[in-house]
């Protein structure tokens, strides 16, 4: 079982317990700069760039559905009550709810299916979350980080390349 294999992992291999923990906190300490992020952004008032913040925000979802399922995967107790009472939120959806909550499941219950599933969707979702990161930075650039209202300042500016590098080179 999953449960037995990770006691494994931290009780028999030569420095398990610790690749679990860095692993562990890893996230923890990720989600902590994530939130920080967050809130520099509304400080800065950076929810005005619509396409990058939307993104931002189905990236954040993302990394909480991945931090959930990656909860689940050590199979104890409490990982199976937070995975039948956070997916049965999903029930309440209309029309969907029922039939999603039974894809999730991979049956009509918590079983073997669903931590398959739930060990695929962690190991996935990252590859997700980093070409939307991509995707994110890339509307980022298109009208600059600290410029959250999108207004174009240097219009009367010239850049030093190439104007300035070859009036130097030529000299």
């Amino acid at each position: 079982t999953a449960f037995s294999s990770v006691a494994h992992i931290c009780r028999d291999v030569n420095y398990g317990w610790l690749i679990r923990n860095v692993h562990a906190n890893g996230a923890s300490l990720f989600f902590i700069c994530v939130y920080l992020h967050i809130a520099r952004g509304l400080y800065y008032g950076s929810y005005l760039n619509k396409e990058t913040w939307n993104i931002g925000v189905i990236i954040l979802v993302l990394l909480m559905a991945t931090a959930f399922v990656g909860y689940v995967l050590p199979w104890g107790q409490m990982s199976f009550w937070g995975a039948t009472v956070i997916t049965n939120l999903l029930s309440a959806l209309p029309y969907i709810g029922d039939m999603l909550v039974q894809w999730i499941w991979g049956g009509f219950s918590i079983d073997n299916a669903t931590l398959t599933r739930f060990f695929t969707f962690h190991f996935l979702l990252p590859f997700v979350v980093a070409a939307l990161t991509m995707i994110h930075l890339l509307f980022l650039h298109d009208s600059g980080s600290n410029n959250p209202t999108g207004l174009m300042s240097d219009m009367d500016k010239i850049p030093f390349h190439p104007y300035y590098s070859f009036k130097d080179l030529l000299g």
